[in-house]
């Protein structure tokens, strides 16, 4: 679609809006430059991936994208960061960045800057995911305009809630990572005990995030009175996907049939009657493996409220670019209510 159709879309001209997903490795930038209403999307352009270290602060990084765009002015922007955002101060502790958002918004002259965290603008973006693009773990009902949930693992394990009521929403962002890990079945009850001996407080992250694959394969391995074997979770999941390894298969086959019982207890904390997402870089590279699990199972399995639990439906996001179409979403959704 060609720059002049999209115009034509808007009701008033589209003021462009700069959108961050900063992590730990790379900082990367792009611009907003329409929302298309019957599409339900944004117009994603300028591209740019920077590597984080190539900066000393994070002013440096974003000066470098702003440079790149010629005869552009920028007034609103939003930066989505992998990690807490503290009131007026951001900092990315594994790249010894600090800013103040004020001083931030002062230096580079934006009318509206926003500071989110990652998981934050995943729920922004839920409600522009493309169903197409994505992956059905649990059919269910979504209520319009209920709460969504939505929840990943990967190098940690974040959550947050798209909070809707009378047609306004927030974004409410939370440590569900930390909370502690509750045992279901024997086997669980078994792997738990194992893992508490190990650590002083079982939390959701300690075993579905980070080195929890292979925590998880080690107390599997225990429980099964096998050998256990110093393994990461590349190794795990490639002994899995070969057969080789019966406890490295069984280590899996769990972790996503448990995760479906965290899934559970995130949707009924949070109201998620409008759906539950999950993301993170875990269960898109084994998505075949979560369908055939018992994730289902164990995500209504929640005795009196199995029902409400029931009509949820889930999805596995694979999407691109959800830092990019959450932060674009949280000014937009902002500044359309104006």
């Amino acid at each position: 679609m060609s720059p002049a159709s999209t115009q034509a879309e808007s009701k008033v001209p589209f003021a462009p809006i700069l959108v961050a997903d900063i992590g730990g490795t790379n900082a990367r930038f792009a611009l907003i430059t329409d929302y298309l209403p019957n599409d339900n999307e944004f117009v994603i352009s300028h591209r740019h991936t920077f590597p984080s270290s190539d900066f000393s602060t994070f002013e440096d990084a974003i000066s470098e994208y702003l440079a790149q765009l010629t005869g552009i002015t920028i007034s609103r922007a939003c930066l989505a960061v992998a990690g807490p955002v503290k009131g007026e101060e951001v900092m990315l502790t594994n790249l010894g960045w600090h800013f103040n958002v004020t001083q931030l918004k002062a230096r580079f002259d934006f009318s509206n800057l926003q500071v989110i965290n990652d998981f934050a603008a995943f729920a922004y973006a839920a409600p522009y995911l493309n169903a197409s693009d994505n992956i059905v773990v649990k059919q269910g009902q979504a209520q319009a305009q209920a709460n969504i949930a939505v929840f990943g693992p990967g190098t940690g394990f974040g959550a947050a809630c798209l909070v809707r009521s009378q047609g306004n929403q927030a974004v409410m962002s939370c440590e569900a990572g930390h909370i502690s890990l509750a045992p279901v079945t024997e086997l669980d009850r078994q792997l738990h005990n194992v893992l508490r001996d190990e650590l002083q407080h079982v939390s959701v992250e300690n075993v579905f995030a980070g080195p929890g694959i292979a925590r998880l394969y080690q107390a599997m391995a225990k429980v099964e009175g096998a050998q256990v074997n110093e393994l990461d979770a590349a190794q795990i999941a490639a002994l899995a996907q070969s057969g080789e390894c019966h406890i490295a298969t069984k280590t899996l086959n769990h972790f996503c049939d448990w995760i479906g019982s965290v899934a559970g207890d995130i949707a009924l904390s949070f109201g998620a009657l409008g759906g539950v997402y999950i993301g993170g870089g875990i269960l898109p590279r084994m998505h075949e493996r979560l369908l055939n699990s018992r994730f289902n199972e164990r995500f209504i399995a929640k005795g009196m409220m199995s029902q409400y639990n029931s009509q949820i439906p889930v999805t596995l996001v694979c999407q691109e670019n959800i830092p990019f179409i959450g932060a674009a979403a949280c000014i937009h959704q902002g500044q359309s209510k104006d």
